[in-house]
């Protein structure tokens, strides 16, 4: 995603975020089609992606995928749920504090780990059977974030997450 020049109005307004963010929950995918499993801290590895998850090697454009935290209700509603559970959305972090679509073609920090937002994290049509019928729709344009993991290093629940200013 290419942002506007910095110096313009616009580049001004997109790089204002005053607040950081907060690690909320952790998930990691061991296997296909298995549950996730809720930890309290992993291992990202640059191109590598995170310990234990079953996407770990691949790193890429998709190397850790983020949700915002004050989306859950948000799906769970649209959803027809009193509430959604994080591990349901598989997602490998809940972030709260300020507003993921932000990160998107920046550099951000997580505990000691450098990330890079690289594109929207769409559902997938797993989220129809996880939610019920129209899942899938009901996490349209609440998926989140997709990160490439730049250096590596352990991210806890409780982490600060900044925004960089490049």
């Amino acid at each position: 995603m290419k942002l506007p020049p910095a110096d313009s109005e616009l580049g001004k307004l997109m790089a204002m975020l005053p607040r950081q963010g907060r690690v909320e929950w952790i998930g990691l995918r061991p296997r296909r089609e298995v549950a996730m499993e809720s930890v309290a801290q992993v291992i990202a590895t640059s191109g590598a992606g995170l310990s234990g998850d079953r996407y770990s090697g691949g790193s890429g454009k998709r190397g850790i995928t983020l949700i915002q935290a004050e989306h859950l209700p948000v799906i769970a509603a649209l959803s027809g749920h009193a509430s959604v559970a994080p591990a349901t959305l598989r997602r490998n972090l809940v972030v709260s504090g300020l507003p993921l679509v932000a990160l998107k073609g920046r550099r951000f920090r997580i505990g000691e780990v450098l990330l890079e937002g690289t594109e929207d994290c769409d559902p997938c049509s797993r989220m129809e059977a996880a939610l019920g019928p129209g899942g899938y729709n009901a996490m349209r344009g609440h998926g989140g974030l997709c990160a490439r993991i730049l250096d590596g290093g352990t991210i806890q629940i409780g982490d600060a997450v900044v925004a960089l200013h490049d």
